[in-house]
């Protein structure tokens, strides 16, 4: 496959440059990745010819040099960061929506709105190694300690477990999650899995230790009570955060956030925000949480301090703030302003802005430091 075009370099032949500092901002209305350097603060390279990118998600290997790339359009891109290269693609599915790869590295699963099911490659040459059929849509697809993947299934309510241990997967099935799971996330131990009903009023969560898992009802009529809100972007249940001994997660049609222990999975408080919350990031460390809101407030960013639950800054960055990613030691935060066509850099302890850097029409920003993190 030819290479694609290349706004600039990522390094020329002499050039030896690290992957630690590295990411990728996608462009979601060119079909397109921007590679970044966090030290630089800097856009080095642009690798176009992605396909539909306008709902797209990335995850690394473990050597954090290739960026797998999951478009809307069913396509699985594998993208050398330090190349600006395309090593590998595949159109395998006409609708997907998001994936994962193993803890080992060595498989890369992708989950699909149609035909439906889990398509699983091999990750170095994208070969088919699995074709797993579920005849409905398929959402929350995370990897699980054990070469394992775990999603979920919009219409039948249900969870699956592939179980790659072995030469062939073994599926485990838990019936009863549910009406029409939307997402779901991984707890960072892989023991958690929590998915999100948006047919019922709560989230439904499994103990991965427990063979077999049986699902549990957690904030179960959390807005019981009140009159809801129309809701004008679902929250990204990934946007869970850990901070300290309590999750925070965004309120579905509220505007508000839920603070949830982290053992009993019971509420423990909310804060009220500035719109409707659809990430909730913690800061590395826990001190802080960020919040980004839907469409029509969406210019605004709120920090939470974690111990108080209290709203401490109000940032007012632009049009469309669509996502937020940390480096990795949670210095720096890094800002996409989809309709100012740029990614803003706060200073995560001044909250003073650091840089901006063009791009067209930004929404994921994915760091490399994501190769060794669970579920990411």
């Amino acid at each position: 496959m030819a290479a694609p075009a290349l706004a600039a370099s990522p390094g020329g032949a002499d050039t030896l440059r690290g992957t630690g500092a590295l990411g990728v901002v996608v462009e979601r209305a060119t079909g397109s990745l921007v590679i970044v350097d966090q030290i630089a603060r800097a856009a080095i390279g642009r690798v176009t010819e992605l396909g539909d990118l306008s709902h797209a998600s990335v995850v690394y290997s473990p050597d954090q040099r290739f960026a797998y790339v999951f478009g809307r359009d069913g396509g699985l891109s594998k993208v050398d960061i330090l190349t600006g290269a395309i090593a590998a693609r595949v159109i395998q599915s006409g609708n997907a929506i998001g994936g994962a790869i193993s803890d080992d590295g060595r498989l890369v699963a992708v989950s699909n709105y149609e035909p439906g099911g889990v398509r699983v490659f091999d990750a170095e040459t994208l070969a088919p190694v699995a074709d797993i059929p579920t005849g409905s849509k398929t959402i929350g697809l995370v990897d699980a300690p054990g070469r394992r993947f775990v999603f979920s299934l919009w219409d039948a309510g249900e969870t699956w477990i592939a179980d790659f241990a072995s030469s062939a997967p073994a599926i485990t099935r838990i019936e009863g999650m549910g009406k029409n799971p939307y997402d779901a996330l991984i707890t960072g131990d892989g023991r958690r899995y929590i998915t999100g009903l948006f047919g019922e009023d709560g989230l439904t969560a499994l103990d991965l230790w427990e063979s077999p898992p049986a699902p549990r009802r957690i904030l179960s009529g959390y807005g019981r009570g009140e009159e809801p809100l129309p809701v004008y972007k679902m929250p990204h249940l990934e946007g869970w955060a850990l901070a300290g001994e309590r999750f925070v997660l965004p309120a579905i049609g509220r505007h508000e956030v839920l603070w949830v222990d982290a053992r009993s999975l019971e509420e423990v408080g909310r804060t009220a925000t500035h719109g409707q919350p659809v990430f909730a990031v913690a800061r590395p460390g826990g001190r802080q949480v960020w919040v980004n809101f839907a469409h029509p407030l969406n210019d605004t960013v709120q920090v939470i301090d974690s111990a108080s639950g209290e709203v401490v800054h109000t940032l007012n960055p632009g049009p469309a703030v669509l996502h937020m990613e940390f480096t990795a030691r949670g210095h720096e935060v890094w800002v996409s302003v989809r309709d100012a066509g740029r990614v803003d850099v706060y200073d995560t302890g001044t909250f003073e802005k650091r840089a901006e850097i063009a791009a067209e029409s930004p929404s994921g920003i994915f760091f490399t430091a994501r190769a060794h993190r669970m579920g990411l």
